[in-house]
C-alpha cells in the first residue's frame, strides 16, 4: 500500500506539500497540484481518513499563546501566523495569558485534550526544561525568544546582540551614564536584552550601575514610573535604553514632565519599532523586528512538525535593524552618525 512519502517522492515534492494538496489544494500552484494528483493516481494512494480523524491534526486548529493581546508587537506576529495558517487550511485560536505562567500551563491542556493540533508560544515564561518536555510530546514552536536549548523550534531575532547594538549606539554618541529599563525579568526576552546592555557597557569599560537599572513590564506606565524613579536620584542618566517602545515613550513623557528636553537633556532608544514610534514626539530611535515574518515563519515550522517533516534546523534567527530617529539627537549624514 502506497504511503504519503511515496507520493511525495514520485511527485518530487515534500510530504507537507502532499498534505496541503489533500487538505487545501488552493494553497499550492496548479502545476504542483497536478504533479501530486498524478502521483496519487499512479500509486493509487488512499489517505486513511479514519486514522486522520483520530490524529491531533484533525481539528485543523492552532493554538497561539500570547502574553498580552493588546500589545501591538504580539498582534503583528499573530497577523503573520494567521496569514500562513489560512493558506494551509488551519484556524487560529488565541489564548491571552496575561503574563501568567498558570495560564500558559492551561494552554497546554488544550493540546492534551486534543482541542488543538499544535501550539505557538510567544515569549513564554514557563521553565525551559518543561518546554522541552512538552515539545517532545506535542507539536510546538516558540516565537520571539531564544532558549539555551536547541530542542524546541524557535523563531526570533538575537535579543542579546540587538540590545547590545542599541546600547553601543548610545555609547557611540558619547553617553556614559546609560540607564536601562528592562521588561519583566522572569521573561527570557528581558533577560537577553539586559545581557546585551551589560555586554555593551562592559566592552566599553563602563560600569553596569544597578542604580541605573529598573525593572518594568513592557508597558507605557512602567516606563513612566521607572523613569520618575531614576530622576529622583542624585545621579541621573543622560541616556536610556528601554526594552520596548511603549516603555521608551513612557520614559520620554516622564522626562518632559520633569522639565527635561528629549533629546537635548536625555537620549532614548526603544525596542520593537511599533507603528506609533515614528510619529511620537520626538520620533523614537528603536530596534525594528520583522514581526509579521516572524509569525509566518513560526507557522511554517509548525506545519512541518504537524506533518512529521524533519527540520533542517531548530533555531531561526531573523534580521533586526537599528532605526535612527530624533529621540537621540543624531542624524545620518553620508553613512555616518552625527551628534
Amino acid at each position: 500500500m502506497a504511503k504519503m512519502s511515496d507520493v511525495a517522492k514520485l511527485a518530487g515534492v515534500s510530504t507537507a506539500t502532499v498534505s496541503r494538496v489533500l487538505r487545501n489544494p488552493d494553497a499550492v500552484t496548479p502545476r504542483t497540484k497536478q504533479k501530486v494528483v498524478e502521483a496519487i493516481e499512479e500509486l493509487k494512494y488512499q489517505p486513511n481518513m479514519l486514522a486522520r480523524h483520530f490524529r491531533r491534526t484533525e481539528t485543523n486548529t492552532i493554538l497561539v499563546s500570547v502574553p498580552n493581546i493588546i500589545n501591538t508587537v504580539f498582534a503583528e506576529i499573530v497577523g503573520g501566523i494567521e496569514d500562513e495558517a489560512s493558506k494551509n487550511g488551519y484556524r487560529v485560536l488565541l489564548r491571552n495569558t496575561n503574563n501568567q505562567v498558570d495560564s500558559e500551563y492551561s494552554s497546554i491542556e488544550h493540546l492534551k485534550q486534543r482541542q488543538a493540533d499544535g501550539i505557538i508560544m510567544l515569549s513564554p515564561k514557563m521553565d525551559e526544561r518543561l518546554l522541552e518536555e512538552i515539545s517532545e510530546q506535542y507539536p510546538m514552536v516558540m516565537a520571539t525568544a531564544n532558549l539555551h536549548s536547541s530542542k524546541v523550534p524557535t523563531v526570533s531575532i538575537n535579543n542579546v546582540s540587538s540590545s547590545k547594538k542599541a546600547t553601543d549606539y548610545l555609547i557611540q554618541l558619547g553617553h556614559k551614564r546609560i540607564g536601562h529599563i528592562t521588561g519583566r525579568l522572569d521573561s527570557i526576552i528581558s533577560k537577553h536584552r539586559y545581557r546585551g546592555y551589560c555586554q555593551a557597557m562592559e566592552e566599553h569599560n563602563l560600569p553596569v550601575d544597578q542604580n541605573m537599572v529598573r525593572e518594568g513590564d513592557f508597558t507605557y506606565e512602567s516606563g513612566y514610573k521607572q523613569m520618575k524613579s531614576l530622576l529622583s536620584q542624585k545621579t541621573v542618566p543622560s541616556a536610556i535604553f528601554a526594552a520596548s517602545d511603549d516603555m521608551a515613550m513612557g520614559v520620554i513623557n516622564a522626562a518632559k514632565h520633569h522639565g527635561l528636553k528629549v533629546p537635548g537633556d536625555l537620549a532614548v532608544v526603544g525596542f520593537d519599532n511599533v507603528k506609533f514610534s515614528s510619529i511620537f514626539d520626538p520620533p523614537l530611535t528603536t530596534i525594528a523586528q520583522p514581526l509579521f515574518d516572524m509569525g509566518k515563519r513560526s507557522m511554517e515550522l509548525l506545519i512541518k512538525k504537524l506533518n512529521n517533516v524533519p527540520l533542517s534546523q531548530t533555531e531561526y534567527i531573523l534580521d533586526d535593524e537599528l532605526v535612527v530617529r530624533a529621540s537621540c539627537g543624531a542624524e545620518i549624514e553620508e553613512g555616518l552618525i552625527k551628534k
